[in-house]
């Protein structure tokens, strides 16, 4: 049953890193392995370690919709799909985070 609270967080860092890794970033794409990793260890700073990062990666979405609007408002291209695809990634990576305030999510990652 855990597995399925935390598809939001793996969906979003498998998107993560797929974005890392059309931009070359491979030390990025192993950054987000191995938060993927880090899900199996029950640990307390395991939770706190996986939500800084998933804010941190829709902080990464944000900047991407600025940058990607900005050339496409230079070039006179749309940018409605844009903002509503990105904002809408950004947002979920952000309350993916939130399901590390569940009761059992919160249980499995206790110390033992």
């Amino acid at each position: 049953m855990i597995g399925f609270q935390l598809l939001p967080v793996v969906l979003s860092f498998i998107v993560l890193g797929a974005h890392f890794l059309r931009s070359g970033n491979v030390v990025m794409v192993g950054v987000v392995l191995v938060l993927l990793g880090l899900l199996s260890v029950r640990r307390r700073w395991v939770a706190g370690s996986v939500q800084t990062a998933l804010l941190l990666g829709a902080a990464e979405w944000v900047r991407t919709l600025f940058r990607l609007v900005a050339a496409r408002t230079q070039s006179g291209e749309p940018v409605l799909r844009l903002l509503l695809i990105l904002g809408g990634v950004a947002l979920l990576t952000a309350l993916s985070a939130l399901v590390f305030r569940a009761a059992r999510v919160q249980r499995w990652y206790e110390p033992r």
